[in-house]
């Protein structure tokens, strides 16, 4: 059994990138298991937790959890052209101290999302760059900007579009077969 973590980089209970994240990992075939990881409960990233002894617990269960997974999907709104704080802190806090980098050789994935018309480019590229930082590789191709989402997301969180569907389908087989790959 494979562990994919999805991490969403957004806090609202109904947050359009969380719904998403669950949309995708709908999709992942028997043989993987997906857990959408909760990250905003980590206190923000403090050099002096590198020092093994001060690690608050939250952090610690965190970068156990990550260091458990297998790949990891992260799915991004855009916030001022860059990724949220609340994103960028999880992948601090479980990137440090350099020697204790639990992210580094994941595979990992990104999907940006807004209700406008750009699809979080922004935010897509920026993360790109930290996940280069952190020893990630992650999937080149299919790139994923979600753009519109309010008009294909029903009451329940589904996402109605049957090309948005199949589009996320392909890019969920591309990731298993990137996945692979790092075994």
């Amino acid at each position: 059994m494979k562990k994919l973590g999805i991490i969403a980089g957004s806090l609202r209970k109904e947050s359009f990138t969380k719904k998403i994240g669950k949309n995708i990992a709908s999709l992942f075939p028997e043989g993987w298991e997906a857990e959408l990881l909760d990250i905003g409960h980590l206190p923000f990233y403090n050099q002096d937790f590198d020092d093994h002894n001060e690690v608050p617990k939250e952090i610690a269960e965190f970068r156990d959890k990550v260091d458990g997974l297998d790949a990891v999907i992260f799915v991004t709104p855009e916030y001022n052209r860059s990724i949220p704080a609340v994103l960028k802190n999880a992948i601090d806090v479980a990137s440090r101290p350099k020697t204790n980098n639990v992210w580094s050789k994941k595979p990992a994935a990104v999907v940006s999302q807004s209700p406008g018309v750009l699809g979080g480019f922004g935010a897509h590229h920026h993360l790109r760059q930290v996940l280069a930082g952190i020893n990630m590789p992650v999937l080149a191709h299919p790139e994923v900007y979600l753009s519109s989402v309010g008009d294909f997301l029903d009451e329940e969180g589904k996402i109605t579009n049957e090309d948005t569907l199949s589009f996320l389908q392909s890019f969920v087989d591309r990731f298993i077969d990137h996945s692979n790959k790092y075994d």
